[in-house]
């Protein structure tokens, strides 16, 4: 519940006891309790999954979702701006692709996800204006239907987004959506199928009869957590990515081994086509590209194909968030510490001493931090502004992003940003 005292007049504007007019001397009210006599305004909402959608970056794809930006020919956006379409529909969770962007609703319809930007390859759905002319590009959040087959209780969990690909977790499981020619999606492959008239939304109930409690988009593969720590993958394997124990591809969910086979897996992520994994005790592996140093390979090899345990990080701690990137790593332990390596702008610097990192969020080319009080840090490659700190410089140390809000999920894609943030009041 929020409360305001204010009292308007065509000479006055009277808040908080002290009185203001335009060409008129500033004056004290005699009595200094007379802020108790002023009215008090209510504003209630009943929304308990409120939150504000902040976005920024690159304009021109439409992934930002702002219909005004288009009429008035803004190609990036430098400085954060709230969108009213995360208030109208009640965004409960978000994804950054490459060039496009997907928004989780809370809703008891079968529509209970957004997208926009990018649609090449209908990694955000169906659209037409024209029947047989579909839309390669959308500039506003759009619905996307899907087959869930109880809409009033089934809620999403959380999106994920690749290049070209959408995979989206469910109560009723995973949807996907999107460029298949990998077989990123987790079905068959179909040799030159029409992805940009294809209408294909592909169920994935569970793996092996065990529920997925987890997602994650590199830029062409997917992977999967299940209730029991295990991690399964498909798609695109020429790096290694998929850490499948080979260099090919996949079209079907398979488990992943190597040092993880006996671990519990908490968190994955991947931006690129090096992948980290966190286990429930706190230790990191990594797999995949390893040419900008992500991990120190035997013979200077460059591609790693099975999960192995990142050995330099022993010593530092628990760790309780990762963020891989296209070329640099970040990780954060349970005392607050980030540690960064690899290539690029790494972000070299301590944050705010009464400050304690709990996020790391990694974008292709930056990277963010949020603390526990709410704050967003961001550094590396300002590409269309999508550090959102009013410039196009880029940043090779944490700066502070003025959001009006205590930041509870940020989602970085190339070019363009999202935080969703609780309100302060």
């Amino acid at each position: 519940m929020r409360h305001f005292k204010q009292m308007f007049s065509k000479k006055y504007l009277s808040f908080a006891g002290l009185q203001f007019s335009r060409g008129v001397k500033r004056k004290y009210p005699i009595n200094p309790d007379h802020v108790n006599e002023l009215p008090v305004f209510q504003y209630a909402t009943s929304k308990q999954n409120y939150r504000r959608v902040f976005a920024w970056g690159n304009a021109q794809t439409g992934a930002l979702g702002f219909k005004g930006l288009i009429d008035k020919d803004v190609m990036v956006l430098k400085c954060p701006k709230r969108l009213s379409f995360g208030e109208k529909f009640e965004v409960t969770n978000a994804a950054a692709g490459f060039g496009f962007s997907l928004f989780a609703v809370n809703s008891d319809t079968n529509v209970k996800l957004y997208g926009t930007g990018l649609n090449t390859d209908s990694q955000i759905g169906y659209h037409e204006i024209r029947k047989g002319f579909p839309l390669e590009v959308v500039f506003y959040p759009q619905p996307i239907s899907l087959p869930i087959k109880d809409p009033t209780k089934t809620k999403i969990k959380k999106i994920a987004a690749g290049r070209a690909h959408s995979v989206v977790l469910t109560d009723e499981g995973v949807f996907t959506m999107g460029n298949n020619s990998y077989g990123q999606c987790g079905r068959k492959i179909i040799e030159n199928e029409d992805y940009i008239r294809s209408n294909t939304i592909h169920h994935i109930q569970n793996i092996n009869n065990k529920e997925i409690i987890d997602i994650e988009c590199g830029q062409d593969h997917s992977l999967f957590i299940t209730a029991d720590g295990s991690v399964y993958s498909c798609g695109w394997g020429a790096d290694g990515q998929t850490g499948l124990g080979h260099f090919k591809n996949s079209d079907c969910l398979s488990k992943i081994n190597g040092d993880i086979e006996n671990e519990k897996i908490v968190k994955i992520s991947c931006r690129s086509d090096f992948v980290m994994a966190l286990s429930e005790k706190g230790d990191v592996f990594g797999w995949g590209n390893t040419e900008y140093g992500q991990m120190s390979l035997p013979d200077d090899e460059q591609q790693l194909c099975h999960p192995t345990h990142i050995k330099m990080l022993q010593g530092h701690g628990k760790f309780k968030s990762v963020a891989s990137a296209g070329s640099f790593c970040l990780a954060a332990n349970e005392n607050g510490e980030v540690f960064t390596w690899g290539y690029g702008l790494l972000g070299k610097n301590d944050f705010q001493p009464e400050s304690k990192v709990v996020q790391v969020f990694c974008g292709l080319y930056h990277a963010a931090a949020v603390t526990n009080y709410g704050d967003l840090y961001i550094w590396g490659r300002n590409k269309s502004g999508c550090l959102g700190l009013g410039d196009e410089k880029d940043q090779s140390f944490p700066l502070k992003v003025c959001l009006a809000g205590h930041v509870k999920k940020v989602y970085c894609g190339i070019d363009h940003t999202i935080a969703l943030c609780k309100p302060f009041i």
